[in-house]
């Protein structure tokens, strides 16, 4: 039997995930939407993510479509799921994390209510556990339906994931996300945002974010040079977009992404040489657009001062940088 052509595909890559899968496919088939569609897309997985796949696919013929394809990394997994969604909504869930049981169902809603193109739930980080460990709320002082055109503050206050949030399928009429970069979320999220007219939010806390034991000592290199080069790719497509005039709201977003969001990464780069030639990259790019460091320390985020509502360690480090103090940052990090 064939599920009615469904209102939402779920897209859910999967690389060698085998202990957090089924806690993922648990709450994806348990969903309070029926009409929706499962696409597992298993990434090469080396471990037993193939195995449980098959039993939930098993379990779940309506619901789950399981593909299988070498390894291209998230982007390509994710671009291999939307070619085969028929929904006429999309979204994404990291095979490590978990939803609550409306989120798609109250999304869905919201979309075809104030007919947006995007849809934006909050998000809980979670340990392995269960237990709650930071409430990222997203958009805390704006109504449910969004104008842009008349709150277009929204693109430079947004934090950029693609799993916390529903995307009309047209926006990727043309668009994908970034094959082999880092940071593919700040790359594409923002250029589909400035395709939306309206979007909406609800204030849940439906996506929960896994924070693996094994992830928190990733290694931090160039890749976060990624970051500079998804912010250069949003700007490309700023310029022509329907926008283009609204350029207190580009820089707001260079500032957050390409200044804060780049420091951030940059503080757990352990790499001496590494760590001074970002640093550099990163004052060509501050050089480049002009961006004062007045603009950076006043760079308000949903109203508030942003450098302000940051934990103290955050600000020491960033004030640092500001002032030149990379020596003393160093020193900073070599005794975390």
């Amino acid at each position: 039997m064939e599920n009615p052509t469904p209102k939402v595909s779920v897209i859910v890559p999967v690389f060698n995930v085998e202990n957090y899968l089924a806690k993922c496919l648990d709450s994806l088939v348990n969903q309070s939407l029926e009409n929706i569609e499962i696409i597992v897309v298993n990434d090469g997985s080396k471990d037993g993510s193939e195995n449980i796949i098959k039993k939930y696919s098993e379990k779940f013929p309506v619901k789950i479509k399981a593909f299988t394809k070498e390894n291209g990394g998230l982007s390509d997994a994710r671009n291999f799921g939307i070619d085969k969604a028929t929904g006429d909504y999309l979204g994404f869930v990291d095979s490590d994390d978990y939803v609550s049981e409306t989120m798609f169902a109250e999304m869905l809603h919201l979309a075809e209510k104030n007919d947006a193109e995007m849809v934006i739930c909050n998000i809980q980080k979670v340990d392995e556990k269960g237990n709650v460990t930071q409430k990222l709320t997203q958009i805390p002082n704006m109504p449910e339906k969004i104008v842009l055109e008349s709150h277009f503050s929204v693109f430079s206050d947004l934090s950029y994931f693609a799993c916390n949030k529903l995307f009309r399928k047209e926006l990727f009429t043309y668009k994908r996300f970034k094959k082999g970069a880092h940071f593919e979320d700040i790359q594409l999220v923002p250029q589909l945002l400035l395709e939306c007219n309206i979007i909406a939010q609800t204030q849940n806390f439906h996506y929960q974010y896994l924070e693996r034991a094994d992830s928190i000592s990733k290694t931090h290199n160039e890749q976060g040079l990624d970051i500079l080069k998804a912010v250069e790719d949003v700007e490309v497509f700023f310029k022509s977009s329907k926008y283009a005039s609204k350029t207190k709201e580009l820089k707001g977003f260079q500032i957050l992404e390409g200044v804060y969001t780049f420091l951030a990464y940059l503080a757990f780069v352990k790499n001496k040489n590494q760590f001074y030639k970002m640093s550099l990259d990163l004052e060509d790019f501050i050089r480049k657009r002009d961006v004062k460091i007045k603009d950076i320390l006043c760079y308000n985020r949903f109203g508030k001062n942003y450098l302000l509502s940051l934990p103290l360690k955050k600000i020491i480090f960033y004030l640092l940088f500001f002032i030149g103090q990379k020596k003393m940052i160093r020193k900073l990090i070599k005794h975390k």
